[in-house]
C-alpha cells in the first residue's frame, strides 16, 4: 500500500511546527515572524520536505520563494512591528500596527480596486475586471488563497483579511448577468489566487452556467 501523506498547511500560527527550520539562527527566525505578521505567510509540508534545499538556506531560491524575508518592508516598517512583537502586545494591537503598514505598501497598484471595474444597471459588478475588450477577470470569493503563497505575489492584500482591501466578486451572480450581456468577451479567466482550492460544489457553482447557450460567446475559460 502507498504511503499517501496528507497535505499540511504551515502558517505563522504553526510556523515553528517547521522541523526544517531549526537551521536558522534566532534573529533570522524572529525576521521571518516580524514580516509574517505584515503581509501573509503560508506554504505546507511539500514544499518544506521536497522543494527546499535545507542545506543551502538561507539562499535556497525556493526557500526565498515561500519564506519572508526582512528587505520586503523598509527598515521603519520593519522596526515598528518588531517593536510590537518585542513588547508583547495583544493580538489586536499588533494587527492595528500590521494594517498601517499593509496600507503604506500600495496594496493595489494601479487602483486595481476600482480600475477596470465594469458597471451593470448603473452598479459596479463586485470581482470582476474588464480591461480588455475579449477578456474578463474574476476574482471567485472561495478562490482567495492557494496552497502556499509566493513572497513576490502582488495579490497579497487577498490574504490578509482586511475587507477593505479585498477584491472579490459577491453571490449576487451579478458578473454572470454582465458576462452574458457582453457578446465581445470570449475569455473568462478565474483568478486572483488559485481557483483550483475551491471545492467542487463551489467551481460548478461558477463554470456551469457559463457552458449555457445565453453565453455561446465563450471560447475560453481559464
Amino acid at each position: 500500500m502507498n504511503n499517501v501523506r496528507k497535505l499540511k498547511i504551515y502558517q505563522l500560527r504553526n510556523l515553528e511546527e517547521i522541523p526544517q527550520l531549526k537551521v536558522l539562527s534566532k534573529e533570522e527566525l524572529f525576521n521571518i515572524k516580524v514580516v509574517s505578521n505584515v503581509l501573509p505567510f503560508r506554504t505546507n509540508n511539500y514544499v518544506v520536505e521536497e522543494l527546499i534545499d535545507w542545506s543551502k538556506v538561507p539562499d535556497d531560491p525556493i526557500f526565498q520563494l515561500t519564506f519572508m524575508q526582512k528587505d520586503m518592508l523598509s527598515n521603519s516598517q520593519f522596526s515598528r512591528m518588531a517593536d510590537a512583537i518585542s513588547r508583547n502586545l495583544s493580538t489586536e494591537e499588533i494587527k492595528k500596527v500590521a494594517d498601517t503598514i499593509r496600507k503604506e505598501l500600495n496594496p493595489h497598484p494601479a487602483g486595481q480596486l476600482t480600475a477596470n471595474v465594469p458597471f451593470y444597471d448603473d452598479e459596479p459588478v463586485k470581482g470582476i475586471q474588464h480591461k480588455y475588450k475579449e477578456t474578463a477577470l474574476v476574482f471567485p470569493t472561495g478562490g482567495q488563497t492557494c496552497h502556499a503563497y509566493c513572497t513576490f505575489c502582488f495579490r497579497w492584500a487577498q490574504f490578509v483579511g482586511m475587507d477593505d482591501l479585498k477584491f472579490a466578486t459577491d453571490e449576487s451572480k451579478r458578473f454572470q448577468e454582465y458576462i452574458k450581456e457582453h457578446k465581445e468577451i470570449t475569455d473568462v479567466l478565474f483568478t486572483g489566487c488559485d481557483p483550483m482550492v475551491m471545492s467542487y460544489a463551489k467551481l460548478k457553482a461558477y463554470l456551469e452556467p457559463l457552458l449555457s447557450p445565453e453565453f455561446d460567446h465563450i471560447k475560453n475559460i481559464r
